[in-house]
């Protein structure tokens, strides 16, 4: 399916270093901005031609931060711009908005979201009105309309005062199997998952540059966030890896890294908690140190502590009832 010009974690407040600096080299020239440069606009690199990327830090949601926890971009084409996730908050949107508007005019003509999680989505109301088409998974809505006051709530809580303004817009355009974006000279090609890192997982490639957006379905440097399957994880990011790709753009992580390269450790992670939680269920340990599991990878991955016991009793709920 093609559409064109006519469509119209909870967590404490921590913040630790940033990001390792991305493994593809910006560009030599953006295009010519169109306003003055903001000093609150995201700071984004260009990844590749007409792609802009904010890698974000390694962080939990906090006041210090507006929510701009999880990669974010966009894509410029001849005629309109597409952005891929739009951050934690309405302020962080903006933010998003302000870097756009630093190098280009064009209409933001689809907002793309790649799964359900508060720190992709919550900042889509900066981009709500003027024809933007909001685009998801097909369980995107629902995957929001049941978490969305505990989002709202939790975020608003942790973020503090900048979470002002922030509600959720879901998306209208939905992709079942995948789906053409055209910006006019340019496609992106979208594609839907069978639940992984979450029921909602949608990854976006750009066809001209051969750059993918893979969303929390690539972890790199900060430990997965298992909300999903994750035998169901484990088998897409195998289908993954079987696709050679210029470059791609994690959810957490530098703005860009090789392909598949990148996906070795966040493979390894997934395969040891996969092992050792299989055993756990084998030798009838019980669900409450199912956390125990994959203690061996706290070195390799940032935010190890907050999230790994919760991936590990997700993994155990799974995988006793297989």
């Amino acid at each position: 399916m093609r559409i064109g010009p006519a469509v119209a974690f909870l967590a404490v407040l921590t913040v630790l270093p940033a990001a390792p600096a991305a493994a593809q080299a910006p560009a030599d020239a953006a295009p010519a901005a169109t306003g003055p440069a903001s000093a609150d606009a995201l700071p984004m690199q260009e990844v590749a031609p007409g792609i802009f990327v904010y890698a974000a830090p390694y962080a939990l949601a906090g006041r210090r931060n507006d929510g701009a926890i999880a990669n974010v971009g966009f894509v410029i084409g001849r005629d309109a711009v597409a952005v891929i996730d739009t951050g934690g908050s309405l302020r962080a949107g903006q933010r998003l908005l302000a870097a756009l508007r630093q190098r280009t005019a064009l209409p933001v003509r689809y907002v793309v979201n790649t799964h359900v999680h508060p720190d992709h989505v919550l900042g889509n109301a900066a981009f709500a009105g003027e024809g933007t088409t909001f685009v998801g998974h097909h369980a995107l809505p629902e995957a929001l309309a049941a978490r969305a006051q505990d989002y709202l709530k939790a975020n608003a809580d942790l973020v503090g005062p900048d979470f002002a303004g922030t509600r959720i817009v879901p998306p209208i355009l939905l992709v079942s199997t995948s789906l053409d974006l055209d910006l006019g000279g340019r496609a992106l090609h979208l594609e839907a998952w069978p639940t992984a890192h979450t029921n909602s997982d949608l990854t976006v490639r750009d066809r001209e540059t051969d750059t993918w957006f893979l969303g929390d379905l690539l972890f790199v440097g900060h430990v997965p966030a298992l909300d999903g399957r994750l035998s169901g994880w484990i088998g897409v990011l195998r289908r993954l890896r079987a696709e050679p790709a210029a470059r791609v753009v994690p959810g957490h992580g530098p703005a860009s890294v090789a392909w598949p390269a990148a996906a070795g450790p966040i493979d390894h992670y997934l395969a040891v908690l996969e092992a050792q939680v299989r055993a756990m269920v084998r030798d009838g340990v019980p669900i409450d140190r199912a956390g125990d599991a994959a203690r061996t990878e706290a070195q390799h991955w940032s935010l190890f502590d907050d999230f790994n016991a919760r991936n590990a009793t997700t993994a155990y709920q799974e995988l006793e009832w297989e």
